[in-house]
């Protein structure tokens, strides 16, 4: 081969290496997440292991916090885990009532007139009989402007007096509602340092048309009173109040919610209210996550929860002798080998023990092994906390229905009703009192004939998800 003909060739190999480094590489394929512990696939065995459950230290306080993962292992590269967790007060030591610093904050607006009032005023009244001289009461009404009549402890005359200015209240104006927390807090903050346990109590039949109206600042003041040292509950009664407001007072508040259609039921709520602040162990109780570098994200299922970095907290409602509340927790983990036990999630409560005067905390940290081999981690995964992920899963596709609900469009609430149905159906032995609430619903719903059948039926719903989600604070 003479020397041009080497050197054409040469050219040629370089021109077409030339192309070939020209031409993008093809994309690496997408990492394959593991969701052996989220998803059950058609051909797995159902899960049969149980783990021990852990128990958070020191664990001599009035809240016990436990916990397990959903399963020994984790596989390497992306997956996902659950974390379920449970709080329980001890019980109440025996005759041993907390005497309270009280606001009732009523709405006598214009849409209260009639039944409604009367039924307030009389659940007002059985309120006040069972305070006794250690308790104050501050009584607050509010339709556009707001009456204070002052705290006091609950001597027989104050009572007489408290009872005179419940007689005398009269529906008239729009709903203040921040107006009527406002003056609450102010009443009950001169005596936070005297008492354990300071409690407001919110009834409202509406939408809050006065003062703060919209759901973020109504939230915001009560999580600043909250943080104050200040409970709310909010009860919602009657077709037209708000659920979503209610619900997230007490949530950001630390207290009960109420949705109550029938106003008689006002004077059972008001003495269980009484009852929840007499016997409470637990106050400004909160759960923080701390996630170590292996969780990439953290669902909080059902809950409200903020993150900052590392942390993320989780408000929770006071708590009385033998109360409870469930945590789902989902995990979006990328785990690297390692023969050491992975950290997946330190769980920490903090609280006000109520009978020793003082912030308290306990800790629970969630470790799994890691490992490459798929099979094994299907073969230890948790059948307790399978039940629990499962039934927080169906219950998001409940909520969303519930939202459907309200907007009209039946097609898509029942579709969302039945992805439930077959999240459920995946534990149909362990959930088969959550698809027989669900055949109920869905029947109910079907029937509904009016706007006002429909809400009813979303809010019964949307209680129904509150249970499943693992929270005893609604009524």
């Amino acid at each position: 081969m003479n020397r041009t003909l080497l050197l054409l060739s040469a050219a040629g190999l370089l021109a077409l290496g030339a192309l070939s480094l020209g031409k993008p590489a093809p994309p690496p394929p997408p990492p394959v997440t593991d969701t052996s512990h989220t998803v059950a696939r058609p051909d797995d065995q159902p899960a049969t292991a149980v783990l021990p459950l852990l128990v958070a230290q020191p664990s001599d306080g009035a809240l016990t916090l436990t916990g397990k993962l959903s399963g020994t292992y984790v596989q390497t590269g992306d997956s996902e885990a659950f974390a379920w967790m449970e709080l329980k007060a001890r019980p109440v030591e025996a005759q041993h009532r907390v005497p309270v610093n009280m606001a009732l904050v009523v709405d006598r607006s214009g849409s209260m007139s009639g039944q409604k009032l009367a039924d307030a005023k009389r659940a007002a009244t059985e309120l006040v009989n069972r305070l006794t001289p250690e308790d104050r009461l501050a009584l607050i009404h509010y339709g556009t402007d707001v009456k204070v009549i002052p705290s006091r402890l609950v001597t027989s005359e104050v009572r007489a007096e408290l009872l005179a200015s419940i007689d005398g209240i009269q529906d008239d104006g729009s709903t203040n509602i921040s107006g009527g927390l406002t003056e609450a807090a102010s009443a009950l903050r001169g005596h936070l340092s005297q008492f354990r346990v300071s409690r407001a109590i919110l009834l409202s039949d509406g939408q809050p048309t006065a003062g703060l109206v919209t759901e973020p600042e109504l939230f915001q003041l009560t999580r600043r009173l909250r943080d104050e040292g200040i409970t709310v509950s909010a009860l919602g009664v009657g077709e037209d109040f708000q659920a979503s407001l209610m619900r997230g007072m007490a949530e950001q508040g630390g207290g009960f919610s109420g949705f109550l259609n029938d106003s008689s039921r006002l004077a059972e709520v008001f003495s269980r209210e009484l009852d929840q602040a007499t016997s409470t162990v637990a106050r400004r109780v909160e759960l923080r996550l701390t996630l170590p570098p292996s969780v990439r994200d953290v669902e909080v299922m059902g809950l409200p929860s903020t993150r900052e970095g590392a942390v993320v907290k989780v408000p929770l409602y006071d708590l009385s002798g033998e109360q409870s509340v469930r945590v789902v927790v989902k995990l979006t983990l990328r785990a690297s080998a390692t023969s050491e036990a992975l950290p997946l999630l330190d769980a920490t409560v903090h609280y006000l023990d109520v009978a020793r005067d003082m912030m308290a905390e306990s800790t629970l940290p969630l470790k799994a092994q890691v490992t490459e081999d798929a099979a094994l981690v299907r073969a230890h995964l948790d059948r307790d906390v399978r039940v629990h992920a499962v039934r927080a899963l169906g219950t998001q596709q409940m909520r969303a229905a519930v939202e459907e609900m309200k907007r009209g469009n039946r097609k898509g609430a029942v579709g969302l009703l039945g992805n439930a149905r077959k999240l459920f159906g995946s534990s149909a032995a362990a959930l088969s009192g959550e698809l027989a609430e669900l055949d109920q619903t869905e029947a109910a719903y079907g029937r509904a004939s009016n706007d006002g059948d429909v809400r009813r039926e979303s809010l019964n719903l949307y209680k129904k998800t509150m249970k499943n989600f693992g929270e005893n604070n609604a009524y």
